[in-house]
């Protein structure tokens, strides 16, 4: 692994370095020694020169720079020289002054078991022990030991009673605080080989956690007096040496590793601190004091990852100084910075990982740093750069063991890429958070990739840092544009950015991070990726969720419009496949998404483009959202876990919103008036009405806006061959309806005509119905070609439904083109609609009597004759229905009989037009009758076409026919009754002395009393003979 080029020398990322104003013993020649091994433990060498009773001078102490990979020049007695220090010349190097140096390389991967202690780089020390005086102790007679010595067993258990006591008691003086510490240290050298040591500190670890938790809480937090903090530090990471964390684990542990972290970072800076007054007996210099002090604190941490093959202590050192990375205060941030990025260094020359990993922060850790590269203070910049220059070998490094073995290639290829990044440290690079970004991008994968964006969300969030905000949002923006996500990235990314919007509050972040989901939609390879994950979320949307869908907007490439179409898509395809059980989610919430797009107004031109198509397809969603609840619907399961369904939110509803703000949207307003003050919505909502608020739609865009309507008309086309039978009638009730047009003349009639053809044929009465509407529309602006007159069959055919608008339409479809017809079609249609006379639908009944009238007047004279008989049997229905009760019925009756009158050329008595009722002018029906009596030959079966009048279920029909009968039969002819009596007309109209009606009784016994007197009359011929016999026998 390549060593920074940064003026350190021959020190180890690794190294335990320990560096106090305390006198210490003389440096002692390097040597290789077995790692544990008594006498040349490095807990040895660095205690035996710690635990000294006497203290540098302040004026003599030097004045080193502590924060990782700075070394200050100066001495603080002014001394600015030094031989040993390294020019600033070579990537911005500083050298380190200290008083002393202990450096201890930790064996490589290969070789985990030894170690190499080195001394070197030590300077002689002026002691002056008039300065601090300590009490002889126990621990005292131990401060002069080498390496080769070696406690006895009766120091050990007399070290051990003197730290109980310490356990005991309480520790108040300065010189008792450090007395303790120290034995500690001391004690920690005897671990590998003592069991009695072993089972003391490991029984009373909790005594000993607490009891430096109480030493450092009993700390000044804004200021620094004494070096207690640097040995507490001290003595934690000799026992991390010997495997004795006192940091990690139970929540004590976990306690104390807080309150120390935050004893250090929180001081104040180290130019208020040298301006705080020292203690009277001035024993500290507070500038070196603090230096030391934080030293040691950063080596302490370091101590902690050495033998990390999991990286669980590297995590939980993480955990505790991310929100130290991310502080608002310079200092704080930079002492945390310089002590990470150490901690990495350390990590990267001893990584020795295995299996399983219990770090899982890495695209968080990425981001910090990521972050802090561009931080404004330069230091801080320049420790996280360094930082980061570690962290790209870990990153490698824990790639390689954690990814499949088939990616090793691709991994080696990423290596090339960065491969003079990995053997330089290239301070300019590392200091250009864009192409750090771009660097790490390739190896991070999906959870690590969300981690990331989450961490430079939080950075938007850092309202006190301007510069950091500012960078967190074009960090965002390059990483989308730049970035070559791999798709099952983006859903997580998606995750994290609709999670974090809710915690933002500040509208011109929320606006940043709105953006950068615009910018992802930009992607044509994203899009819809990104749609899915933002349609899968409760509807209706929450209001961050609206905002996002409202504000989304194009964003640097145009292709952001592409919202729409990939909304619009969604939501035909939910229309198009099979039927379910329930309908799909997706469309449901497509529709919301439209909505809340066309409120947002972003996509107007878009709006305007696809106005067709968004409005073909969310009236098709309405008609498939009739009737239905969001118990109809296909929620992804855990959804809605926290948050209950209100009644009133239905399928229905969004697609109707979604509608009507599409017609506002794009400027609508005639059509969305004509739907209000028509009820055209609460049409549309119907079941069995839905047709006819499309109807209405339609119609109101045609006669408004032509260039949409045949925009419609044209897209409709495809959309009738589509989806389902609700799918086809919405897109067939349009398209009818657009018929109407002119333009529609333009259309092959492969897809008019012969498409309505079939609708003829179709087993569902409304395709009927639509198809009747549509070729009656075509009928009205185009002759009727050889097409047309090929359906006329089948239009006869379906005068017989039972469906009144079918034979309705079919009806109005035949007067449009009765003059066309040949003589031969007429006849039939002659036939055919006199036999709806007298239906019992009003409307049928009245436009039969139309169409036959019309048929009467079509009729060329020389066919005359082959439908006279056709007509003549038509008058005296035409004449009773002109006393129907329906007004309109009455009237047609009596103009179609002028018809047919004209046609026989008769001309009818005025008595005919009479409007009052006939059994109330029956002298006026004696005329009637009489005029009948003249014309007609068989005059019986005038009488037996009248008399099936009589049971017709309409009160003054049968009053008119029995009438008729009654007075009629006055003019009957005696030969016809010879031949067929009387006796059937009498048991007819007895059939109706049962009737409930007095006025229909009296009328009866009349005509019934009618026909008694013509059946007993004699031949007028018998008559005139027995007279002449009567006139032979008289006398002459």
């Amino acid at each position: 692994m390549p060593q920074s080029r940064r003026g350190r020398g021959p020190r180890l990322a690794g190294s335990r370095v320990v560096n106090t104003s305390l006198p210490r013993a003389p440096a002692q020649s390097p040597r290789r020694a077995v790692r544990g091994a008594p006498p040349a433990s490095h807990a040895q060498h660095l205690t035996r020169r710690r635990h000294s009773s006497e203290q540098v001078p302040g004026a003599s102490a030097p004045q080193a720079d502590f924060r990782s990979g700075k070394w200050l020049r100066e001495r603080a007695g002014g001394d600015a020289g030094n031989s040993r220090q390294a020019p600033r010349a070579e990537m911005d190097s500083r050298g380190r002054i200290c008083s002393w140096e202990v450096v201890i390389p930790y064996a490589s991967d290969s070789d985990s078991g030894s170690v190499d202690l080195q001394l070197s780089n030590l300077e002689d020390i002026i002691k002056d022990s008039s300065k601090f005086e300590f009490t002889e102790s126990l621990t005292d007679s131990f401060r002069y030991l080498t390496h080769d010595d070696a406690f006895s067993e009766v120091n050990v258990e007399n070290l051990i009673e003197s730290i109980k006591e310490f356990f005991h008691g309480e520790l108040k003086s300065e010189h008792e605080k450090l007395t303790y510490l120290r034995s500690l240290s001391s004690l920690s050298r005897t671990l590998p080989y003592d069991e009695t040591t072993e089972s003391f500190i490991h029984s009373h670890i909790a005594d000993i956690v607490h009891s430096l938790y109480i030493l450092v809480e009993k700390e000044p937090l804004h200021s620094l007096f004494s070096p207690v903090r640097q040995e507490v530090f001290v003595t934690i990471t000799d026992l991390s040496y010997q495997d004795v964390h006192l940091l990690f684990g139970s929540e004590d542990r976990v306690d104390l590793f807080s309150l120390i972290t935050k004893s250090i970072i929180t001081l104040p800076s180290e130019k208020t601190l040298t301006q705080q007054k020292i203690k009277p007996n001035g024993s500290y210099k507070p500038e070196c004091l603090y230096r030391q002090t934080f030293q040691v604190f950063s080596e302490m941490l370091q101590s902690l990852v050495v033998k990390d093959p999991h990286l669980e202590n590297f995590d939980i050192i993480l955990k505790h100084m991310d929100p130290w990375l991310q502080s608002i205060k310079d200092h704080e941030r930079e002492r945390a910075t310089a002590s990470i990025a150490q901690v990495l260094k350390c990590l990267c020359m001893h990584l020795n990982l295995k299996l399983p990993l219990r770090f899982q922060r890495l695209g968080h850790l990425v981001a910090l740093m990521v972050l802090l590269c561009g931080d404004p203070q330069r230091e801080v910049a320049e420790e996280a750069a360094e930082g980061t220059h570690y962290l790209l070998h870990i990153t490698l490094r824990l790639k390689y063991i954690t990814e499949d073995k088939k990616n090793h290639p691709i991994l080696r290829g990423a290596m090339k890429n960065c491969q003079e990044l990995l053997e330089f440290y290239n301070i300019p690079f590392y200091m250009s958070p864009f192409k750090v970004a771009q660097i790490f991008e390739v190896f991070l994968d999906s959870n690590e990739l969300a981690q990331f964006v989450l961490t430079i969300l939080d950075g938007l969030k850092n309202l006190k840092h301007s510069y950091t905000q500012k960078l967190a949002e074009k960090l965002l923006i390059s990483f989308v544009e730049n970035a070559e996500f791999r798709y099952e990235k983006v859903p997580e990314v998606m995750g994290v950015i609709c999670a974090q919007l809710s915690t933002i509050s500040q509208p011109s972040i929320r606006q940043q991070v709105i953006t950068i989901v615009s910018l992802f939609i930009s992607r044509p390879q994203y899009t819809d990726i990104v749609i899915s994950h933002l349609l899968y979320h409760p509807v209706p949307y929450d209001r961050n969720l609206t905002e996002m869908w409202r504000t989304l907007k194009v964003v640097e490439v145009p292709n952001t419009a592409g919202i729409l179409p990939r909304l619009l898509r969604m939501l035909q395809k939910c229309h198009t496949e099979p039927p379910q059980e329930k309908m799909a989610y997706v469309a449901v919430a497509a529709t919301d998404a439209l909505y809340e797009v066309f409120m947002g107004n972003q996509l107007q031109e878009a709006m305007f483009q696809l106005f067709p198509q968004l409005l073909m397809t969310l009236l098709i969603q309405i008609h498939h959202s009739i009737d239905l609840t969001m118990s109809d619907v296909a929620i992804p399961p855990g959804l809605y876990t926290e948050q209950e369904m209100s009644s009133k939110v239905t399928p229905l509803c969004f697609a109707i919103q979604a509608t009507k703000t599409l017609l506002l949207r794009t400027w609508c307003l005639q059509e969305f008036n004509i739907m209000e003050k028509k009820e055209g919505w609460t049409l549309l909502s119907g079941k069995d009405c839905h047709l006819q608020g499309v109807s209405l739609l339609a119609n109101a865009l045609l006669r408004s806006n032509h260039d949409l309507a045949h925009k419609i008309l044209y897209l409709s086309v495809p959309l009738l061959n589509r989806g389902n039978a609700k799918h086809k009638l919405t897109s067939a009730g349009f398209f009818v309806e657009l018929l109407q047009s002119p333009v529609a003349r333009r259309l092959p009639s492969i897809y008019s005509i012969a498409r309505l053809k079939d609708w003829l044929h179709h087993g569902n009465n409304i395709f009927k119905i639509l198809a009747l509407t549509g070729l009656y529309y075509i009928i009205r602006h185009q002759e009727m070609g050889e097409d047309i007159q090929s359906l006329l069959p089948c239009i006869l055919d379906l005068l017989w439904e039972t469906d009144e608008k079918i034979v309705l339409l079919a009806i109005q479809i035949l007067l449009l083109l009765v003059r066309t017809m040949d003589f031969s079609t007429l006849a039939a249609v002659m036939r055919t609609v006199f036999c709806l006379f007298g239906d019992v639908r009003p409307d049928v009944h009245c436009l039969s009597m139309t169409l036959f009238g019309a048929s009467v007047k079509s009729v060329k004279y020389t066919n005359k004759k082959g439908v006279e008989n056709q007509v003549l049997d038509s008058l005296l229905p035409l004449l009773l229905y002109s006393q129907d009760e329906n007004d309109a019925v009455a009237e047609e009756s009596r103009r179609i009989l002028t018809i047919c009158a004209q046609f026989l050329k008769w001309k009818l008595p005025q008595e005919v037009y009479c409007k009052d009722p006939w059994y109330i002018r029956p002298s006026e029906v004696e005329t009637i009758c009489k005029f009948f009596g003249k014309k007609f030959q068989e005059k019986v079966n005038i009488i037996a076409q009248a008399l099936t009048f009589s049971k017709n279920a309409n009160l003054p029909i049968r009053r008119a026919a029995v009438l008729f009968v009654g007075i009629f039969s006055k003019y009957l002819d005696h030969n016809e009754l010879k031949m067929k009596d009387t006796q059937w007309i009498q048991n007819d109209l007895k059939q109706l002395l049962h009737d409930s009606e007095p006025s229909l009784h009296i009328i009866v016994s009349q005509a019934l009393f009618q026909i008694q007197k013509v059946g007993a009359e004699p031949e007028p011929e018998q008559t005139v003979c027995r007279l002449r016999k009567l006139i032979c026998c008289l006398p002459t």
